[in-house]
């Protein structure tokens, strides 16, 4: 008996490859070729425009047109001359106003999801739509307003007034709410309402459930709205424009911008240049979130 259990095992093992082999060739391009081929297709897709980036940075002709051949100039020129140049004055700017904001983010919308989604007030409803319906229209609109308003409030307020990295902080910080606070809500929702239940019975207040117990159990969703918050502000061009007056203030966007924005002497050896290390702050902070993105609920589970 154990013996033909054993062969009947190794016979089950090996029919999927039997079957494979089995396939007729058009039937396997019919059924799983031309999945094969689509993912290609769009990899390449992907791939190229970084490729090409990488090739024009490492040209020492600075011009994108010279760059067609890829990587026939490899030269550490454009690497080397960003340290002459507020590159890293600009990348530490745009890493604080960033890192702020996604704090923010996540700070301000956690604490709106978790009311909408555990109290009952007058207003709720409304103030869902309110919220949903305001980032229908996107925050560069109001970018004359906003210049005009911190105009007058850097008349009482310097540090909020324009040319203020702080001022740029509470703009952005100011249409945090709206989508992120709709995913933390539907989020937030999966919750079991047990757990803030047998909470409370234990003693603890609702800054106790919140803090010690809800926000271990949404880890995912957090990291998420700080990944997505993270990378709009790093990318963010016409309010930051706006904002900031000075070249000792600006961000990324605004400063390789800069290089290229004069026909005659854009230098696109050193955007591309800076474009690759800048695109770095954004890979590496996916990858930290990454195992809080795929692990995080099962983790905050076993933990609350």
């Amino acid at each position: 008996m154990t013996t033909s259990t054993q062969a009947r095992t190794q016979g089950l093992a090996r029919d999927p490859q039997q079957l494979r082999h089995r396939m007729p060739a058009g039937r396997w391009a019919r059924e799983l070729g031309w999945r094969h081929l689509v993912g290609v297709v769009a990899i390449l897709f992907a791939v190229f425009p970084i490729v090409y980036v990488v090739s024009a940075s490492l040209s020492s002709t600075g011009t994108l047109t010279g760059s067609n051949e890829l990587f026939a100039d490899v030269s550490g020129a454009n690497y080397a001359a960003l340290g002459a140049t507020r590159f890293w004055t600009w990348m530490g700017n745009t890493l604080v106003i960033g890192v702020a904001t996604a704090l923010g983010t996540v700070l301000m919308g956690a604490a709106a999801a978790y009311a909408f989604s555990r109290f009952r007030f007058a207003g709720r409803r409304p103030g869902l739509t309110a919220l949903l319906i305001i980032q229908m229209f996107p925050q560069m609109l109001a970018f004359v307003a906003i210049f005009l308003l911190l105009i007058s409030l850097g008349e009482v307020v310097p540090a909020l007034g324009l040319n203020s990295k702080l001022a740029l902080i509470c703009v952005y910080l100011g249409g945090a709410l709206g989508v992120n606070t709709f995913l933390m809500y539907g989020f937030f929702n999966t919750v079991p309402r047990e757990l803030d239940e047998a909470a409370k019975i234990d003693g603890a207040t609702h800054a106790q459930t919140y803090w010690t117990i809800i926000l271990r159990l949404v880890t995912p969703i957090l990291a998420v709205v700080a990944l997505l918050s993270f990378i709009s502000t790093f990318g963010e061009f016409i309010i930051a424009r706006v904002v900031l007056q000075s070249e000792s203030n600006w961000t990324l966007a605004v400063g390789l911008y800069g290089w290229v924005s004069s026909l005659l002497e854009a230098n696109w050896g050193l955007f591309a240049a800076g474009a690759v290390l800048s695109a770095i702050p954004v890979l590496a902070l996916f990858l930290f979130l990454q195992k809080y993105i795929v692990g995080g609920l099962t983790a905050g589970s076993v933990k609350g």
